[in-house]
């Protein structure tokens, strides 16, 4: 099994596991890797292409993406500046992790919708605990 149990909050602040998938599991982080797949983009085309993220959310995310080295900042002094974002070979390697699983994803949402539908049903009657 995976080392995934700590005993306290210093080994898990230092448990390599939780610290990089804690940074990539994000709902917004695995949607703005995703959303760079084909080009680099700039702030404005990645916020379209993503829609309901708000300004500061994805710069907050795009920054610690780019801590991480899972992407690239780049500014062209213009006029106008221009900022664009692009994946790092190790921001690739985690994209061909992360397509499995949203296509896995894609695939399974019918089943899901029917579980959620059936757990939330029980949950509502009155005979359920």
């Amino acid at each position: 099994m995976l080392p995934i149990g700590v005993a306290n909050k210093a080994e898990a602040s230092n448990c390599s596991i939780r610290s990089v998938l804690s940074n990539v599991t994000g709902k917004w982080r695995m949607i703005i890797i995703l959303a760079l797949e084909d080009e680099p983009k700039r702030f404005g085309d990645l916020k379209r292409c993503i829609g309901d993220i708000t300004q500061s959310v994805l710069t907050e995310n795009l920054r610690g993406l780019q801590r991480d080295g899972y992407l690239t900042r780049s500014v062209d002094p213009g006029p106008p500046v221009a900022v664009s974002y692009e994946l790092t070979p190790l921001g690739r390697s985690l994209l061909a992790l992360l397509k499995p699983l949203v296509f896995w994803s894609h695939e399974q949402m019918e089943d899901v919708r029917k579980h959620r539908m059936s757990y939330d049903r029980d949950k509502a009657s009155p005979l359920s605990g």
